[in-house]
């Protein structure tokens, strides 16, 4: 066992040996580098960088790189357009490769060239997106179109995931909020940075997805460095998320997290911002004292800031009045918010208020003022204001509120009797509402064309992408798969080499432990047998002194005499037979014919026996272990048939069931198992039958030396446990 121990630990080092073959030893570490020209010391771009651990990467458009290595591990340097490079890496500094370019025609330094000539291009692109995002959308998703088709199929992933974080923006800004989450994802695919998370978090709570935005920001929260103001529009988006989702305590508590940091690092808009959003979340919940507290801080703040952010505040802060009905307090606040924006140029008041959700302009505050006197039944108070809303929103073409400011008029002067120009006022606001209605039509149509325009615009970015990604494929494909390939075939030869030499190495070991274990087990076997055989020819002579003792004691010196002569002719044919494992069967046959007749003139008077031998059977072709039935027929006679009261009998019957069984059977209609294990003593109990043992295990043995050459079955001869059978199974062989 210890040799093949040994054996199996030596096939296991040199497997291990033959695979250290394959791989460097040593741990991993990012090194970086720049692959350059050297007639023009340009970054070279779309140079293929691979390792032997199976690392890869391609130069980015200034030629610079990273990749994961292992100390002492070479690093190739690959492209059509440059002799293939070698280098190994010793240390963990940057690297500096410079390269031989092909460039019998300039191809190497043109390839530098052009690819300075895309980045700049690619950054105008950008740029030109940004400019156009809020005046012409088609523009501005032309030139992210263009960008992506500059990154080109080798171009870096930090460039793919600037264009489609811009194209979200610019949906975003423009209200697609689906496509605007589809961009930002891309651009998470292509590389993930807290800035487009934080872009996505917002969209999400702008498309009213609330679980979806806290899913996404709430890890962020854990994030260690992060610039106060992302992380104050993190705390300001996460409270966002719980306010749509109707948790107050959690929208707060994120507010307030927020307002601590704006505080602390003086981001003044957003310290106005979340006074204001903390103020709006206490007055849904119906906690107007705290939001009353929270809109005066924001009042006081936005008085500080420009003037549009000021009217941005003070109508925010009117609202609520106006849902406290605190009508008095609403119409004096909306009334400064009209002093304000008289005094900001148009051009500013536009840029600054007309992307909110309701837009803060002269005529809607003068409607919300008018609404404000109705309100308290002051009808005369609301025509100026009504009127003057009117007028405004006819000058800025606002329909909507010159038809809701004309309808509301109408009522007015119905309210106040005034029929007539109830009727006139209620016609002029027909008329509107029918303008209203072909407007509205043709914005539908406009609407319509816009989406059909926007989803060609998409797909044709889908299209780009796709393309791309199935060009750097096939690039990346032709690079590697010469290289791929033979370092393929190196490892495989190595791993089939080790594992013949193992599974050889194996099977040697395999077959000195069986062969050893089969001659030990033999050796074993044999000698077990042989111990056994020593203990029956001692108990045996044993039993048949008692014997010849009790026929002296009975003074009977003829029978003793007899007995004596028997005892010693089968004591020699015994010790004959001893050494052998197996003996002819008519030899056994002799020895139990000679057995039976000894016990028998000692006990004549309690059984008779026969031996019935079928004549069908070919006695010599079969074998038996000697001294194998002796312990039987000794127990049916002196635990089974002794005990009766009458005469009793014993029969030894063989049969030959087919050519390779032989079927020994041995009857007594003695007393019975049962009966005869009642009758011990004390003593005997305590004692157990070594004959019977010794049997048992020699059976064991030799059945296992020869394949199940011998069965034993012993059953009760009557149903009432009376008598014993035992049957011999012996299979020829």
């Amino acid at each position: 066992m210890t040799k093949s121990l040994y054996i199996f630990l030596f096939l296991v080092l040199s497997t291990v040996v033959g695979y250290s073959q394959i791989s460097q030893a040593g741990p991993s570490f990012e090194v970086k580098g720049v692959v350059r020209a050297k007639q023009t010391n340009q970054g070279l771009s779309g140079v293929a960088v691979s390792t032997i651990s199976g690392g890869y990467t391609l130069t980015n458009a200034r030629g610079e790189f990273k990749i994961k290595v292992i100390m002492g591990e070479e690093v190739v340097f690959e492209s059509p357009f440059l002799e293939t490079v070698r280098y190994r890496v010793t240390t963990k500094d940057d690297l500096e490769i410079l390269v031989e370019a092909n460039n019998e025609d300039g191809l190497g330094a043109s390839r530098s060239i052009k690819g300075e000539r895309s980045i700049t291009q690619y950054k105008n692109d950008i740029d030109s997106a940004n400019f156009y995002k809020k005046k012409d959308i088609r523009k501005s998703i032309d030139f992210i179109t263009q960008s992506l088709s500059q990154i080109g199929n080798v171009g870096n992933k930090e460039q793919l995931a600037i264009s489609y974080s811009t194209l979200g923006e610019v949906y975003q800004y423009h209200k697609q909020y689906d496509l605007a989450i589809s961009s930002y994802k891309d651009a998470l695919l292509a590389n993930n940075t807290l800035k487009t998370t934080l872009l996505l978090g917002k969209t999400y709570v702008l498309n009213k997805e609330y679980g979806e935005a806290e899913k996404l920001l709430s890890p962020l929260v854990k994030t260690p460095k992060m610039v106060p103001y992302q992380r104050v529009e993190l705390y300001e988006t996460l409270g966002d998320a719980y306010a749509g989702l109707g948790d107050v305590d959690k929208a707060v508590a994120f507010y307030a997290e927020g307002l601590k940091v704006a505080e602390k690092n003086q981001i003044a808009p957003k310290t106005i911002d979340l006074n204001s959003k903390i103020a709006s979340v206490y007055a849904k919940g119906n906690r107007l004292q705290e939001a009353n507290a929270f809109f005066n801080n924001s009042l006081e703040l936005a008085s500080e800031q420009a003037p549009q952010r000021a009217v941005q505040e003070k109508e925010k802060v009117a609202d609520f009045y106006n849902q406290k009905s605190q009508f008095g307090q609403e119409i004096q606040l909306r009334k400064k918010s009209l002093e304000d924006l008289k005094k900001i140029p148009k051009s500013k008041a536009a840029i600054g208020l007309s992307m909110e959700a309701d837009s803060i302009s002269t005529q809607r505050i003068n409607y919300k003022i008018a609404n404000a006197y109705i309100a308290q039944d002051k009808y005369d108070e609301a025509i100026p204001y009504l009127e003057e809303s009117i007028k405004d929103a006819d000058v800025e073409d606002d329909l909507l509120v010159q038809k809701d400011a004309t309808r509301k008029l109408s009522e007015v002067y119905k309210y106040k009797g005034d029929y007539n120009k109830a009727l006139e006022t209620y016609q002029e606001y027909v008329a509107v509402v029918d303008t209203l209605y072909v407007r509205k039509e043709q914005e539908i149509a406009r609407a319509a064309r816009f989406n059909r325009e926007i989803a060609s615009q998409q797909s044709r970015i889908s299209g780009l992408e796709q393309e791309r990604e199935l060009s750097q494929s096939k690039y990346s494909l032709a690079l590697t798969e010469q290289q791929l390939v033979a370092e393929s075939i190196k490892r495989q030869n190595w791993i089939i080499y080790s594992l013949i030499f193992g599974i050889l190495l194996m099977g040697l070991a395999v077959y000195f432990f069986y062969r050893s274990n089969k001659q030990q087990k033999l050796a074993n076997n044999l000698l077990a047998l042989k111990s056994l055989r020593s203990q029956m020819n001692p108990h045996f002579i044993f039993n048949a002194l008692n014997s010849v003792n009790n026929f002296i004691a009975k003074s009977d010196e003829r029978s003793a005499n007899r007995y004596l002569s028997d005892f010693s002719t089968l004591m020699r044919a015994v010790l004959e037979n001893s050494d052998e494992d197996f003996i002819p069967l008519s030899k056994e046959l002799e020895l139990l014919e000679l057995y039976a007749k000894l016990e028998h003139s000692r006990f004549s008077d309690k059984f008779d026996y026969g031996i019935i031998v079928d004549e069908n059977i070919d006695i010599d072709a079969f074998q038996i272990p000697p001294m194998l039935l002796q312990p039987y027929i000794e127990n049916a006679i002196w635990h089974g048939l002794r005990y009766r009261e009458d005469k009793g009998c014993l029969k030894i019957e063989l049969k030959q069931k087919n050519k390779q069984i032989l079927e020994i059977s041995i009857t007594d209609n003695g007393i019975g198992r049962k009966n005869s294990a009642a009758l011990k003593t004390q003593n005997q109990k305590k004692q157990k039958s070594k004959g019977m043992g010794n049997i048992k295990r020699r059976i064991e043995i030799l059945n296992d030396m020869y394949k199940d050459k011998v069965d034993v079955f012993i059953s009760d001869l009557e149903s009432n446990g009376t008598g014993t059978k035992v049957v011999f199974t012996i299979r020829r062989d």
